[in-house]
């Protein structure tokens, strides 16, 4: 009887969520997640073709099966400005390689030429920004989420934090780990896509997550329970959490149409 009951228990250990006991599996996913700049809005329109008909079939005949791309929602000064494009890589090999296996698609040259041909005096971006990531331990593989809603009316909620110090970096991402943070927004049911630590790109040490929501109502009603949530307020009151974030920035953005999600 004793030796059944341990087995149910180390099976029931083994198939929870990892952030309910503490240990994660190994097996850690990376991001990158690629803004680009438009100074001309206008131009959004060729960056859109590029990623829907020539980057995306692209990335998926790569062995890549899920890109999302976002832009900022209407009331963002960013509106019209800016377009993230977020991409998921077993192992860091794979995103090595994943350039020279695009040099050598012809398909993708073809569909992409005008984006990737524009004229020096004429580019389709000013420049673009690429954040490279590896997963949190406490959940090492990106989720997609499922809503019902419009992708116009959908919130993704991309959210950045610097910390002071690297010591501070470190112990925010404990925090969301071991500390229960995420557990609170799986509680909650804040549909987290990812948490990564940032690994290259600027504004370093720091550490990037996306929470999404059915719209914005839904995305005001999830915070206000987070808040609320007795498990927060204990978390924030811990000292050894304190001054580990200068300033949390939030990006709310739409998926477009062409999104994988």
């Amino acid at each position: 009887m004793k030796k059944t009951l341990l087995a149910i228990l180390i099976l029931c250990l083994f198939s929870a969520p990892a952030f309910l006991y503490g240990k994660a599996p190994a097996k850690q996913m990376y991001y990158e997640i690629k803004i680009y700049r438009l100074t001309d809005p206008g131009k959004a329109a060729v960056t859109d073709k590029y990623l829907k008909d020539a980057f995306i079939p692209a990335m998926h005949r790569a062995g890549i099966a899920t890109i999302g791309v976002f832009k900022p929602v209407e009331t963002d000064t960013a509106y019209g400005k800016m377009i993230y494009v977020f991409i998921p890589y077993k192992t860091v090999d794979q995103y090595i390689k994943v350039s020279t296996v695009l040099e050598k698609d012809p398909m993708y040259q073809q569909a992409g030429k005008d984006f990737l041909d524009a004229p020096y005096n004429d580019p389709p971006f000013t420049r673009y920004e690429s954040v490279f990531m590896k997963a949190f331990s406490f959940m090492p593989q990106f989720r997609v989420p499922s809503f019902t809603t419009p992708p116009a009316e959908r919130i993704y909620e991309l959210r950045s934090y610097e910390s002071w110090t690297e010591a501070k970096a470190t112990k925010k991402i404990h925090m969301f780990n071991e500390g229960g943070e995420m557990a609170i927004f799986e509680k909650i049911g804040a549909n987290a896509v990812f948490y990564g630590q940032v690994l290259f790109g600027n504004q370093k040490p720091r550490l990037m997550y996306m929470t999404t929501y059915s719209d914005m109502k839904s995305q005001k009603e999830h915070w206000a329970a987070f808040s609320a949530h007795p498990d927060w307020k204990t978390l924030r009151a811990k000292e050894e959490y304190a001054n580990t974030v200068i300033k949390p920035k939030a990006y709310l953005l739409h998926p477009t149409e062409y999104s994988d999600f």
